[in-house]
């Protein structure tokens, strides 16, 4: 691929129209693998799932708005079910390395190509299913004096985006804000007495994480 179109491997050369050609054809058959995969652990006829909910990052994606379209969905659509999938590749990104720009590479050596997909639905059939996980919540916040951290510019050469050095001191100084927003109605203020996940977004942020004792 980089021999046919050299200019993806080149840190600033026109490339765009080549990189949205490759992000066409290559995320639908990307997360069509996941859908076929949840679909068969799913093990109900495909035609159960008529509706399907597609995203492909990097975007602008509400949290807030995306659970409620997953929860309104089903449960005003007796016995639905909701085929969730997410499909990304980096091609947008890829570059060639620019001692001017180090948190390029730090981006690229962090994330990659994947997919996955989930099945969602309410009033499930236990004789039949198996949920995993129950949807209670979604809310998202905004960090202070963080305008700028992660920035992305779409450009002819494709995606150009610039980290900020304290991104993790950043997420790890108030991702106990969210927490706090999720579980203080239930009177849980624990972490540890709970099964939780940060985004990893990198070891720089775990690590933070666990210095502040979160």
């Amino acid at each position: 691929m980089l021999e046919e179109h050299p200019n993806i491997g080149a840190y600033m050369a026109p490339s765009l129209n080549i990189r949205q050609e490759i992000i066409t054809a290559e995320v639908p058959r990307l997360g069509r693998d996941a859908a076929l995969k949840a679909l068969k652990e799913w093990g109900q006829p495909k035609s159960r799932s008529p509706i399907l909910y597609f995203v492909q990052p990097p975007g602008a994606m509400q949290v807030e708005l995306s659970f409620e379209l997953l929860r309104i969905l089903p449960e005003n659509n007796a016995g639905a079910r909701v085929l969730v999938v997410c499909s990304e590749i980096t091609v947008v990104t890829f570059r060639g390395p620019s001692e001017d720009a180090l948190d390029s590479l730090v981006g690229q050596a962090l994330f990659g190509d994947g997919s996955s997909a989930v099945i969602v639905g309410s009033d499930p059939d236990v004789s039949i299913e198996r949920p995993l996980f129950q949807l209670v919540s979604a809310a998202q916040t905004f960090i202070p004096n963080s305008a700028g951290a992660i920035a992305g510019n779409l450009r002819e050469v494709g995606l150009t985006f610039h980290l900020w050095p304290n991104v993790p001191t950043l997420i790890s100084e108030n991702i106990e804000k969210c927490l706090t927003q999720a579980f203080d109605p239930l009177g849980i203020s624990d972490w540890n007495s709970l099964f939780w996940i940060a985004h990893p977004g990198g070891p720089a942020i775990l690590d933070a994480l666990k210095q502040n004792s979160i």
